[in-house]
C-alpha cells in the first residue's frame, strides 16, 4: 500500500472529469498554450481516450448488445434504502431485520437512508470513465431554443458565435442517415402527421465512415479534443497536456484569505496513495452532481449550491412499422424513396428471397427529430438507438422498430434540490448526494401533453410493441441535470457562478457542467455546456468574447 503523499506541481491548469465539457476545456487552454493536467476518478475504456463505444461494428449492427454496455457503466446517484426482507432464503442462513432500532441508518450497496423515494431523481446516473458519458451517448446536440431555453446572459450573437465552434468541436452533422431508407420512411410519415412542426434530421455528433458506407463515426471525447492532444496524450508529452486515470479529487485546498484555490487534495484509487496537485487555475467539470459535491465538500457553499435543479421528464414507446408502409417499401412505391434506395431494396430482394422484410440488413437508423417550440415545448426524437432501456426481444426483427422519446421542459424552482450528508459517505468515500425534488402542477400539465402527443406520432408509424407501450421513465433518465451550480448575472444567492462559470468570490475557479445551466431545457444540453466551456477557457486565457463580428 501507497504512504507517502505525491505531490505535483507547475501545472497551469487542472481540470477535473474528462466528459465532454472538461475536454472541451483542455483543447481551448492546451492550444492556447496553456500546461493542463486533466484527472478523471474512473479508467480508460479504450485505447484511444474518450472513444465512443458504439462505434464498435458489433454495437453498431446489434443495439441489443449495446444496451446492456450502457446499463453497466451507470451508477445511480441515489438509491432510496429498501429493507424488504428476502422471503425465498434458507431459514438456515444468516438473516437479520434492518428495521430494527438497533440497525437503523445502517448503509449498504450504496443505499442512501436519507432519501425519500417519493422526491429521488431515480433515474439520475454517473459515468465513471475517461470521456464520461461521451462513450456511449446518443450524440444529440440540439441547439437550445432561443426564445424559452437558452439563457438570456449571453447575446445572440456570442451565442451563434460559440454553438458554432461547440458544433466544428463535436462534428456536427446532420445529413448521415439521408441514404437510409428507414431515415426517409420515419421522416417522411412524421412530415405527414405534423407538417408544421419544422420535422428535420437530428442534429448529431458524427461522421459518415468512408470505409464502409453502413457504418458511422460517433463523437467521444477523443474527437472534442482533437488529433493535437490526443498525440501529446499518445507521446505522453507532459510538459503540455496529462491525463491522469482513477484519480479522484476529494477536496479543493483554499488559500488562506479564502479568495483561491491553492491546491488540490486527490487520491490515486489504483494505489490508495494522497495526490496533492499544485495549479494556478482549477476547473471542475465532474458533472451536475459531483461538481457541486466537491465545492460541498470543500467549504465552499453559496445559498445556491446545489438548488434550482431542473431535469426533464421523458415519455417513451416503441413501434413497429405499419404492414402497408413495409409493403410500399417492398414495391418501392413509399413517397421519397431515391433512385439508389430503390436499387438497394430490389438487390436486397433478389440476394435475400426467403426474407419478408425488404429493408437491407446494413441499412441505417432513422433519425428524425421534432425540435422545441413555445407551442410544443418538447424536445422530440424519433429513431433507433441503445439506452439502458428499450431492449427489443430477439424474435422481434429490429429493422421495422422505432424508438419515440419525448423529452420535456419544467421551470427552475429553488426548492428542487440536492444536498450532501455529512455522515453518510458515497462509493468514493464523498458526501452522499440526496435529492429534494417535484414537478410542479405546471410541469405536470405540460408532461401529460407531452405523452399524448407522441403517442399520436407513434401512432402515425405503426402499432406499439407489446411492453414498449407510452409510458413515463423515471424523472432523471434523460441525464441532463441542469441547475445544481447555476450562473448568474449578480451575487445575489440565485446562483454558483458568473456568465464565465468563475465560482463568485474565488479568482482562479472555474465550472464546466449541465449544472451551471441557470434554465430549464428540454434538450440534450451536451451542446450548450461545451460552448459555454469554450467561453470560459477564453475567458481565463484573456482572450475578448466571441461573436459573429469578431
Amino acid at each position: 500500500m501507497a504512504s507517502k503523499v505525491r505531490e505535483i506541481k507547475d501545472v497551469d491548469v487542472l481540470i477535473i472529469g474528462s466528459g465532454p465539457v472538461g475536454s472541451a476545456f483542455a483543447r481551448e487552454l492546451v492550444d492556447g498554450g496553456r500546461n493542463v493536467l486533466m484527472i478523471d476518478a474512473g479508467p480508460q475504456l479504450s485505447k484511444v481516450p474518450g472513444w465512443h463505444l458504439k462505434n464498435s461494428y458489433v454495437y453498431q449492427r446489434d443495439f441489443n448488445s449495446f444496451t446492456g454496455l450502457i446499463a453497466s457503466h451507470l451508477h445511480d446517484a441515489s438509491v432510496s434504502t429498501s429493507n424488504k426482507p428476502t422471503i425465498t432464503l434458507d431459514p438456515a442462513a444468516f438473516h437479520v431485520d434492518l428495521t430494527a432500532p438497533e440497525h437503523t441508518g445502517f448503509v449498504r450497496n450504496n443505499q442512501n437512508p436519507k432519501q425519500n423515494p417519493f422526491m429521488n431523481i431515480d433515474g439520475e446516473a454517473e459515468a465513471f470513465c475517461v470521456g464520461g458519458m461521451a462513450v456511449h451517448w446518443t450524440c444529440s446536440i440540439p441547439r437550445e431554443n432561443p426564445d424559452i431555453e437558452r439563457s438570456g446572459l449571453l447575446s445572440d450573437s456570442e451565442w451563434e458565435a460559440l454553438y458554432t465552434k461547440a458544433e466544428g468541436y463535436l462534428c456536427l452533422h446532420s445529413d448521415v442517415f439521408d441514404d437510409s431508407i428507414r431515415h426517409i420512411v420515419v421522416k417522411n410519415t412524421i412530415l405527414s402527421q405534423f407538417p408544421d412542426r419544422g420535422v428535420r434530421n437530428l442534429p448529431l455528433a458524427v461522421q459518415a465512415n468512408p470505409d464502409d458506407p453502413a457504418l458511422v463515426k460517433w463523437s467521444g471525447t477523443d474527437v472534442i479534443l482533437g488529433d493535437k492532444l490526443i498525440d501529446l496524450l499518445k507521446n505522453d508529452d507532459q510538459k503540455n497536456f496529462q491525463l491522469l486515470t482513477e484519480h479522484i479529487c476529494y477536496e479543493l485546498g483554499q488559500s488562506e484569505d479564502g479568495k483561491s484555490i491553492h491546491l488540490a487534495r486527490c487520491r490515486d484509487l489504483t494505489k490508495n496513495q494522497k495526490v496533492v496537485i499544485y495549479a494556478k487555475q482549477f476547473v471542475v467539470c465532474a458533472g451536475a452532481v459531483r461538481t457541486p459535491q466537491l465545492l460541498h465538500a470543500s467549504g465552499i457553499r453559496p445559498k445556491a449550491l446545489g438548488h434550482y435543479l431542473c431535469e426533464q421528464p421523458k415519455s417513451f414507446c416503441q413501434v413497429v412499422l405499419k404492414e402497408q408502409t413495409v409493403k410500399d417499401v417492398g414495391d418501392t412505391s413509399f413517397i421519397g424513396l431515391t433512385p439508389a434506395m430503390k436499387k438497394a431494396i430490389q438487390d436486397h430482394k433478389d440476394a435475400n428471397p426467403k426474407d419478408p422484410v425488404p429493408i437491407p440488413n446494413d441499412d441505417k437508423a432513422p433519425q428524425v427529430n421534432i425540435p422545441f417550440s413555445k407551442a410544443y415545448p418538447f424536445h422530440c426524437q424519433i429513431h433507433r438507438d441503445a439506452f439502458k432501456y428499450g431492449k427489443v426481444p430477439p424474435n422481434v426483427d429490429d429493422r421495422l422498430i422505432v424508438d419515440l422519446r419525448w423529452f420535456g421542459y419544467m421551470d427552475p424552482a429553488f426548492s428542487n434540490r440536492v444536498e450532501f450528508e455529512s455522515d453518510i459517505k458515497d462509493r468514493f468515500g464523498m458526501p452522499q448526494p440526496t435529492f429534494y425534488f417535484q414537478l410542479s402542477d405546471t410541469d405536470a400539465k405540460r408532461s401529460h401533453e407531452m405523452i399524448d402527443d407522441m403517442t399520436k406520432a407513434a401512432v402515425a408509424l405503426g402499432g406499439f410493441l407489446p411492453g414498449s407501450e407510452p409510458q413515463f421513465m423515471p424523472i432523471g433518465s434523460s441525464l441532463h441535470l441542469t441547475g445544481s451550480v447555476r450562473m448568474g448575472a449578480h451575487d445575489d444567492d440565485t446562483s454558483v457562478c458568473d456568465s464565465y462559470s468563475r465560482v463568485w468570490n474565488y479568482e482562479n475557479l472555474c465550472l464546466g457542467s449541465n449544472g451551471v445551466i441557470p434554465t430549464g431545457t428540454a434538450c440534450n444540453v451536451t451542446l450548450t455546456s461545451v460552448a459555454l466551456a469554450i467561453r470560459s477557457a477564453r475567458k481565463i486565457m484573456g482572450l475578448p468574447d466571441l461573436s459573429t463580428t469578431t
